[in-house]
């Protein structure tokens, strides 16, 4: 069996991308899957975006430890430790968690479940700013 996961563009904008990830674990956990795949989003002139930043992150957490998002890169950069419960982390204030776009990789949004164990679910939604 697998994990039970789905991974929706609710809004896509030039500007603002919102994506909506949905989990539900067998207990096998998702290890740096990639949630958000920048090279398929294109802007007006067909450029394709090289990093983003994170305006805000809703979450709801069960039955994991936590969930981490991270940047992918050599070694990633990590965007958010959600622990269990619900809770909106907001970066609106500082102007949004900007990928440091350190070296190798390619800057698309990857998540690792911690702790899982079967019937544990997440439901995250990212407010997302595709830059250039």
């Amino acid at each position: 069996m697998a994990d039970t996961v789905t991974v929706e563009t609710i809004f896509s904008g030039q500007r603002r991308k919102v994506i909506h990830l949905t989990g539900i674990s067998d207990g096998t956990g998702e290890s740096a899957v990639i949630k958000m795949d920048i090279s398929t989003f294109t802007f007006n002139n067909g450029q394709v975006p090289t990093y983003t930043t994170i305006d805000m992150i809703d979450y709801n957490i069960q039955g994991f430890t936590a969930v981490r998002l991270y940047w992918d890169h050599t070694t990633d950069d990590e965007i958010a430790l959600l622990p269990a419960g619900n809770g909106t982390i907001d970066w609106n204030a500082i102007g949004g968690k900007t990928d440091p776009r350190t070296t190798g990789g390619t800057g698309d949004i990857v998540l690792t479940t911690d702790g899982e164990t079967s019937g544990a679910t997440y439901d995250i939604t990212l407010y997302v700013r595709p830059k250039n």
